[in-house]
């Protein structure tokens, strides 16, 4: 075998996740190396560059934030496991937000604001759903009470839950819009525990983000990495885990070499982590290895997954790939967003419909009939400074399989994207004050890029570009192989402060404080 080096603990990926975790696991001396197939770190949560301007790839806001000062949050937790210091990630507030249905001036349309202050949102609730105030009251002090980390929490409906204490369909479906959007894998509902989490994510704690961007995130925990110790090799993934007895015994490198690691931590989610498996027979007169595919069962498969989220603890199966995929545009314009009237936002999540639906488009490569809308201009940053140029970012659900069928012409794909794009810019403006003249956003358009489903498994590895992953999560992150390990979507924690402390608490759980 070709064993270049050993390592206590193999990390598969620099997102925020796998870095966060090597930091943990190199502060307490272990020696860890991180292995990624790209040239940038960041993962799903990651940056670009397209004519000298650089462009984040998933960051609309980091969520949970708090501000100085309040302790036991997951972002205090975060710093101090890391030994971060807050002002390394340079974290400003929103203005503010809102959910929007119905676009502006329609009968019927209803557009709940809230800020970081979570009183905000609850007397918006009083004033447009009088009678539901009670129940939604009733509904935080749930999510309040409820302990949305314990890793042995019972799977339950999100919408049964929420259905007890708010009865107008209309609230309902406003609720879930931006938790689903903001860190949901499955359709239609929501696990309970996901829905809690990323509720208090989003509205108990809040929105900010770095004036520069995501990169100020991944620099300070790059920083901190390097200072532990840690290693990493950029441009070189894992394509084999070879397994003997239940145990990874090797990785296989994408350059021919092989590794070996006590434990192997890995961040790619829960299907792509199966697809490396294989067992190996040890042949000792010629120094050889005999491989062969390890395939463990799908957990739908299995006939307990028939019924809603009992999958979540079947030994020995691989939770199905997530099928709910994105497209975003962004759009770079030659002035502030404020210039247009739309300075007021920093962050809508809206839609037209009778009912909010929350699946993969069957019929379009893309559904525009909600989505989210992206400000990055419109966040409170010190000093009244401003980022240099607009951005308009807008998110809607796509449909992966669709955008593959035409993968194989160019043209058709460019011209795909061309049309949803401007499809994408029509429906979100409508939920947008008025443009006067109406063609000026066109005007002051500098610069254009547009992401796909195909995109992001390109670059992510992510089966049908599923960026929350699978919609059975792991919250044990084990797998089939006693000595590998899940962080990140698939394990349970969304969310870029979530992606960390995933990273963070399965580096202890399994590593540091092996049961």
């Amino acid at each position: 075998m070709n064993t270049t080096a050993h390592y206590d603990v193999a990390i598969i990926g620099a997102g925020m996740s796998g870095l966060a975790a090597g930091i943990r696991l190199a502060h307490f001396g272990r020696r860890v190396c991180i292995f990624e197939r790209h040239n940038a770190p960041g993962g799903l949560n990651g940056f670009y560059s397209i004519g000298g301007r650089k462009y984040d790839v998933g960051l609309h806001a980091v969520t949970n934030y708090t501000p100085p000062g309040v302790k036991g949050t997951p972002l205090t937790k975060l710093l101090r496991q890391l030994r971060i210091d807050r002002d390394e990630f340079a974290l400003c507030g929103q203005k503010q937000s809102r959910i929007a249905f119905g676009p502006r001036d329609a009968a019927g349309s209803v557009s709940l604001r809230f800020t970081n202050d979570f009183a905000v949102l609850e007397s918006e609730i009083a004033q447009n759903f009088p009678a539901q105030i009670d129940g939604f009251r009733a509904l935080t002090a749930a999510i309040r009470a409820h302990d949305e980390v314990a890793l042995d929490a019972m799977p339950a409906s999100a919408r049964e839950i929420v259905r007890r204490h708010v009865t107008d369909p209309l609230l309902e479906d406003m609720l879930f819009c931006p938790v689903m959007y903001y860190g949901n894998a499955q359709e239609h509902d929501m696990e309970w525990s996901q829905f809690v989490i990323m509720f208090k994510a989003l509205f108990f704690e809040g929105f900010a983000r770095p004036l520069g961007g995501v990169r100020v995130i991944i620099r300070a925990l790059l920083e901190k990495y390097r200072a532990s110790g840690g290693e990493r090799r950029m441009k070189c993934g894992v394509q084999k885990i070879i397994a003997r007895e239940n145990r990874a015994v090797a990785l296989l490198l994408d350059d021919g070499k092989e590794i070996t690691a006590t434990h192997v931590l890995s961040s790619i989610g829960a299907p792509e982590t199966n697809a490396l498996f294989e067992y190996g027979t040890r042949n000792a007169e010629c120094g050889t290895t005999d491989r062969q595919s390890l395939h463990l069962p799908l957990a739908s498969d299995h006939p307990a997954f028939r019924a809603p989220h009992s999958a979540l603890h079947i030994p020995h199966s691989v939770p199905p790939p997530g099928r709910l995929s994105y497209v975003e545009t962004i759009t770079v314009l030659d002035r502030q967003p404020a210039d247009f009237g739309w300075g007021d936002d920093t962050i809508i999540f809206f839609n037209d419909s009778p009912r909010f639906t929350y699946a993969r488009p069957d019929d379009a490569q893309v559904d525009i009939r909600s989505g989210v809308i992206c400000f990055p201009n419109n966040f409170a940053y010190p000093d009244d400074r401003r980022l240099p140029e607009g951005l308009f970012r807008c998110t809607c659900l796509a449909n992966h399989d669709l955008w593959k069928t035409i993968s194989a012409d160019p043209g058709e794909y460019r011209a795909a994207k061309r049309r949803w794009f401007a499809g994408i810019a029509a429906s979100a403006k409508r939920f947008l004050p008025p443009l006067v003249p109406p063609g000026a956003l066109e005007t002051a358009t500098i610069a254009t890029d547009m992401f796909t489903p195909l995109t992001i498994t390109k670059f992510t590895g992510r089966i049908n570009g599923a960026i929350y992953g699978s919609p059975v999560k792991n919250r044990r992150g084990r797998t089939a192989l006693e000595n590998v390990y899940l962080c990140g979507a698939d394990q349970g924690f969304l969310g870029i402060i979530g992606a960390m402390l995933s990273g963070i608490s399965m580096a202890n759980y399994h590593i540091l404080q092996p049961r």
